[in-house]
């Protein structure tokens, strides 16, 4: 039995014409802004303020569900978190640092993450969502996995691999990934003994917490958490120990850690990072990294989520990014579009991942086998992709076990369908997002241009609430927006814009989302007494 025994062909192109050219046309500057602050405001301060107990997370989320409901009078589908909200008054003084410091502010927004996908886009607000363009994935049939990868899959089945396996992964694949993680950062060789192969980001950055922070003292100093970041992360983090959010703002593509720096104690137990911010498309830089690193105790283990690094020219990566207190997390889900299939890896000091095999023999035995072919390939041809392969030779067959039956033939058709695919995708997406900017950029909105990834942060005139905003855009538009509220950023109408959508999707919801726009019709918002006002 082979590998590529059936020769893959490549996806077939999904360019658009109309994307193309829109994509190279510049931008508006009056609809660009090139800063994104982060920071507590006066509606997220209400919130605690009214709460009767200002440390139930469920409280707080229905009183912000409550008063969205409430202002929206008529078009409201919960009356009884209306009359919730009408029914509270202002209880204490609050300031954004106690919002800051508190356990329930991460679980409140995890909450609130949930009830958008559980119980409105998709509970009793699916009939409405025409465009979705919220989902912060690629459309799988569009770009999904490599047709190379896919014929892996295949493969690793037809050989009934799916058996019991070392609890870090299997050692060619982590092999693999070592050699394709060494030939990214500079001065940095990884061995097999620095890779742990896991079941996807999130449950990397799951694991990694309660390994971490298990034995980890009450009294110690809080986990470090810069936001905006993904809920569960963070979420995942807060339930095993005390938590500080850190508030990160950016400009001109570049995330500024200074704040996270700043909060740093000799007692710091753990920071998570994330290299690219989601929704900003903002990358950290390499020397704020090294300072990052060099700040820190060597105790503080400093967690990168560099999950959305990808679809951008990203600097040679530092060393400091191989410092023995430093853990990176990579997946599938964002970079190779394979959310489902929960596979991926971190890399940290061989002592740290020594110890993680003992932790994760007992706690879940090992990630699924079935992939682990998969991955090794992806990681190889990354590698050859980045360091100038044209067409593998001997020395790249070699890499090869023998079992896999490969002969040069096979392997140089895999590799030149998996460089077309994946250029091909890389091209499409950059297409789309570019596109998606431009045309935001000419309506009234701030678009903030992304440097990564596959979501644009925009700022909606009008609104003073995401959360708000996404229900009014749905119901007038159709097309569903992402929250800004839900990846902690606790300000103004700060929408998340997935643009890896086909164009033929993609378009008409910009379309009706701009038209929108230009029409000016800012929502009225009944006030807290009962009045109407205006929102600014």
């Amino acid at each position: 039995m082979t590998l590529f025994d059936s020769l893959p062909t490549p996806r077939p192109a999904h360019a658009s014409p109309d994307a193309l050219v829109l994509s190279q046309r510049a931008p508006q500057p009056a609809g660009l802004s090139d800063t994104f602050v982060t920071r507590v405001d006066e509606r997220m301060l209400d919130v605690f303020a009214r709460a009767r107990r200002p440390d139930d997370p469920l409280e707080l989320r229905d009183l912000w569900l409550g008063r969205v409901e409430h202002e929206l009078g008529p078009h409201a589908h919960h009356p009884e978190l209306a009359e919730h909200w009408r029914d509270s008054r202002r209880l204490r003084l609050v300031e954004p640092e106690q919002v800051l410091k508190s356990r329930a502010t991460v679980r409140f927004v995890k909450e609130l993450f949930n009830w958008y996908f559980r119980d409105d886009l998709y509970g009793g607000l699916r009939d409405d969502a025409r465009y979705i363009l919220s989902g912060g994935a690629v459309d799988e049939e569009r770009w999904g996995l490599p047709q190379s990868l896919k014929e892996c899959i295949r493969y690793a089945l037809d050989r009934d691999w799916y058996g019991y396996s070392d609890s870090r992964g299997r050692y060619p694949a982590r092999e693999a990934i070592a050699a394709y993680e060494s030939a990214r950062l500079d001065g940095v060789h990884y061995g097999p003994e620095h890779v742990a192969m896991t079941m996807g980001g999130t449950f990397a950055v799951s694991t990694l917490a309660d390994f971490v922070l298990h034995d980890i003292s009450p009294s110690a100093a809080p986990a470090l958490c810069a936001i905006p970041n993904y809920p569960p992360l963070v979420e995942t983090i807060a339930r095993r120990h005390d938590i500080q959010l850190v508030p990160l703002d950016s400009g001109h593509g570049q995330t500024s850690i200074e704040p996270l720096i700043a909060a740093l104690t000799p007692d710091t137990p753990l920071v998570l990072l994330q290299t690219v911010g989601n929704p900003t498309g903002a990358a950290v830089t390499e020397e704020g990294l090294a300072r990052l690193v060099e700040a820190a105790s060597p105790s503080t283990v400093i967690v990168l989520d560099e999950c959305h690094e990808w679809l951008g020219e990203y600097e040679k990566r530092s060393a400091a990014r191989g410092a023995p207190n430093v853990v990176r997390v990579s997946s599938l889900s964002k970079t190779w579009s394979a959310p489902g299939l929960k596979a991926g890896w971190f890399l940290a000091d061989p002592a740290f991942i020594a110890e993680y095999y003992e932790y994760a023999s007992s706690s879940f035995g090992g990630p699924p086998s079935f992939f682990y072919t998969v991955v090794e390939v992806l990681a190889r041809m990354e590698r050859w992709l980045i360091t100038g392969v044209e067409e593998p030779g001997p020395d790249e067959l070699k890499e090869f076990e023998t079992s896999y039956g490969l002969d040069l033939e096979r392997l140089r058709h895999a590799y030149r369908t998996y460089r077309t695919d994946r250029r091909r995708r890389v091209e499409e997406l950059t297409v789309l997002r570019d596109a998606a900017t431009v045309r935001l950029a000419q309506t009234p909105a701030q678009v903030l241009t992304p440097r990564f990834s596959i979501n644009t942060a925009v700022e909606l005139p009008g609104w003073d609430d995401s959360y708000r905003c996404f229900r009014d855009v749905l119901r007038e538009t159709g097309v569903s927006l992402f929250p800004g509220i839900l990846t902690f950023c606790f300000s103004g109408a700060v929408m998340r814009i997935t643009t890896a959508r086909p164009w033929e999707q993609l378009a008409p919801a910009l379309d009706r989302l701009g038209a929108h726009l230009v029409a000016g019709t800012a929502p009225v918002e009944a006030s807290p007494r009962g009045g109407e006002r205006g929102v600014a």
